[in-house]
């Protein structure tokens, strides 16, 4: 193993963390176009193919949400040319709006995430979250113009 060889493993470490806190930023945002951007056209994720009905599961769990963080860490990346692996333990918060206010719904657990390097970029061709811990109440997570539901 070379010397540049290290440093590129340790840059398409950096990138791929990076990928991931981009795509915990738009969640929380609901900004929609930044979590389709990670993916690529045809991803599978949250239990579905392609990078339209991923953002449809998507929005019809956080859009009348209250606010949401996704606290990310404990990054594992193995990188094989130009094909990724990502392991991330994930701790996400969910307030709930409208008649859920004062309510809440937290999980942790791990994503375990499939990349490929497109263009010199790493996008998200498949997503699992492997939930371990529950809290609270999944009924905080309603779509969107369900708030007063």
């Amino acid at each position: 193993m070379t010397a540049d060889t290290v440093r590129q493993g340790a840059d398409d470490h950096r990138l791929i963390a990076e990928a991931l806190a981009r795509l915990a930023s738009a969640l929380d945002t609901r900004d929609w176009a930044g979590v389709g951007a990670a993916f690529t056209t045809d991803a599978t994720g949250y239990g579905a193919s392609g990078v339209r009905n991923i953002l449809a599961v998507v929005r019809n769990h956080l859009g009348g949400c209250g606010p949401t963080q996704h606290l990310l860490g404990n990054h594992r990346v193995t990188v094989d040319g130009d094909h990724a692996r990502s392991l991330t333990y994930a701790r996400v918060y969910h307030q709930g709006a409208g008649p859920w206010t004062g309510h809440f719904f937290e999980c942790c657990g791990e994503y375990d995430d499939r990349w490929v390097r497109s263009e010199g970029q790493w996008l998200l061709c498949a997503r699992k979250f492997n939930m371990t811990i529950q809290l609270g109440d999944f009924g905080v997570l309603r779509p969107p113009g369900d708030r007063e539901t």
